[in-house]
């Protein structure tokens, strides 16, 4: 749950100590090695790891019986088995004594049982993303499918459970300022004490109106069965980069009420990660691919409240870690959590951006520039054209009778993509709308649904030469990557049929139609957007 520190052992209790020797283990552990969080200790012996929960009460979370973290153990075990059943191994006993323990497979033999462990196959400690100088978008793009393929199979909650309740949903977010007030040292540093008291105090006002406007949504989501088992406690430094692939571990695994959440809680915590450290654009990514799989555009509405909840988790671990460890105690990270989640929870900038051109004009690779650098949601016709018939960005076309291109189907898709962009709108996001738009019956509703919400749009323009255009798409065909099934003879009709823009479109046209540069085609959607010439 935490970055883990490592421990001397003068510090650690005795069994934590005896388990640092070799001999403690049934197997070769030459150097047995300690990494150290706030609720437990992991200890590296060989090609093994064994975990350990801390006798600890935080409320939220109780290990405080050999009975309760047994049973957690188990716990541990069930849950990470959905996206990590390789690494999680099996619940094993500790016997011995404090000072002498050993793991011993027979507990006959071994006598009473002193402490249970979660027996893990090791992986390299700096494979876990937090720990990577860099991430990249392909990473991003591999954890954001594993995540929405992992949310996708995992049950919804039932609906007469109290799961995901309004009341349910609010009690965490309440609860972490209460124990976040109370770990805070506003009384030990003035200079401190009139950066974090202002700030709590704004955000608990914001969250609790924020918590109540959104009631009819929780509800919503509830009914929809948004509310499932999932990871829980999902960040990069719980996702390691082993043999190329994500590797997801560390569920939360104490407290169900905390796990039995809104999906977009989940896919909220992971990109109020990436934008703590600094990488917005790979947030907007995560988000990006993580809805092209789901389409779950709906829940976006409650994504500024659950970043700004994941925010304020983090900033309660780092008063945690703070408290634990005085002697290494760093406020400042406590501050830069809070410090984000109130710039999250202001980030409402709502606009309109229209993608126009032909098949291969760049249209698609253009709006993940923009979604990136100016933060925003994309919806992409393709994409939403083949959900709607039950298909996967990249699934072939061809096994549906009567194929997804017919006029019925156009109509769908636009009232479809019509409809997500006036949520989001209306949700105070930046809407990109990824299709060909040759035709004003498709531009003419995003400019009503523009005029009627009062938000700024801009149509961004692209163009090539036709055997530019026949190459990128040639291209694209023969690497399967896209979800467009545009071909050559599609392009033609395209071409052939472009209807042009009317004098109010005209003066709402980013014109890229010779040559231009990303950052020139970023800087001036996002000066258009915000009212400059």
């Amino acid at each position: 749950m935490l970055s883990p520190s490592e421990s001397s052992s003068d510090e650690l209790p005795p069994l934590i100590a005896g388990l640092l020797n070799p001999t403690a283990y049934p197997h070769a552990a030459a150097t047995p090695r300690l990494i150290e969080t706030h609720i437990s200790w992991v200890i590296l012996a060989g090609e093994f790891a064994y975990k350990i929960k801390k006798p600890l009460n935080f409320g939220f979370l109780d290990f405080s019986s050999l009975a309760k973290r047994h049973h957690f153990c188990e716990e541990e075990i069930r849950l990470n088995a959905r996206l990590a059943p390789d690494i999680y191994l099996a619940v094993v006993a500790i016997s011995g004594t404090p000072e002498e323990p050993r793991f011993d497979p027979s507990l006959e033999a071994a006598g009473p049982v002193i402490e249970w462990a979660v027996k893990m196959r090791a992986f390299p400690a700096d494979a876990t993303l937090d720990r990577e100088a860099e991430v990249s978008a392909e990473q991003i793009d591999a954890i954001a499918e594993c995540i929405a393929e992992f949310h996708a199979g995992i049950v919804s909650a039932p609906t007469s459970s109290a799961y995901g309740e309004p009341d349910k949903v609010v009690a965490p977010v309440a609860a972490n300022f209460e124990q976040l007030r109370k770990l805070l040292p506003f009384d030990q540093d003035s200079q401190l004490n009139s950066q974090l008291k202002p700030l709590l105090d704004r955000l608990q006002t914001w969250s609790e109106n924020e918590g109540q406007r959104l009631q009819p949504h929780f509800a919503a989501r509830k009914a929809g069965g948004f509310i499932r088992e999932c990871h829980g406690d999902l960040h990069l430094g719980n996702i390691a980069w082993v043999n190329d692939k994500p590797l997801v571990f560390d569920a939360l695994e104490f407290n169900p009420a905390l796990n039995h959440i809104d999906v977009i809680n989940e896919i909220a915590f992971l990109s109020m990660d990436l934008r703590h450290r600094g990488r917005t654009d790979l947030a907007w990514r995560l988000l990006d691919g993580y809805l092209a799989q789901t389409g779950d555009f709906a829940g976006l509405q409650a994504l500024p409240y659950y970043q700004v909840y994941r925010a304020m988790v983090r900033a309660k671990v780092s008063a945690i870690l703070a408290t634990e460890h005085p002697e290494h105690a760093d406020i400042n990270a406590c501050l830069s959590y809070l410090q984000l989640a109130d710039r999250l929870a202001h980030d409402r900038h709502p606009a309109l951006l229209l993608m126009h051109g032909v098949s291969g004009s760049g249209k698609t690779w253009l709006s993940q520039q923009l979604l990136q650098q100016l933060g925003g949601i994309r919806l992409r016709s393709d994409v939403t054209r083949k959900r709607l018939f039950g298909l996967k960005p990249l699934q072939d076309s061809a096994t549906i009778p009567g194929g997804i291109y017919t006029r019925e189907a156009s109509a769908r898709t636009l009232a479809t993509l019509v409809k997500d962009a006036r949520g989001l709108l209306a949700a105070g996001f930046l809407v990109i709308v990824d299709a060909t738009f040759m035709h004003r019956r498709w531009r003419a509703p995003f400019q009503a649904l523009a005029a009627e919400l009062q938000v700024n749009w801009r149509i961004v323009s692209l163009a090539a030469p036709t055997d530019v255009l026949q190459a990128r798409i040639a291209q694209r065909q023969l690497q399967g990557t896209d979800a467009s099934e545009a071909g050559l003879a599609v392009l033609e009709s395209q071409l052939a049929n472009l209807e042009p823009f009317d004098a109010d479109e005209a003066s709402h046209v980013i014109d890229l139609q010779g040559d231009w540069t990303v950052a020139e085609a970023i800087s001036r959607s996002r000066d258009a957007l915000a009212g400059k010439a």
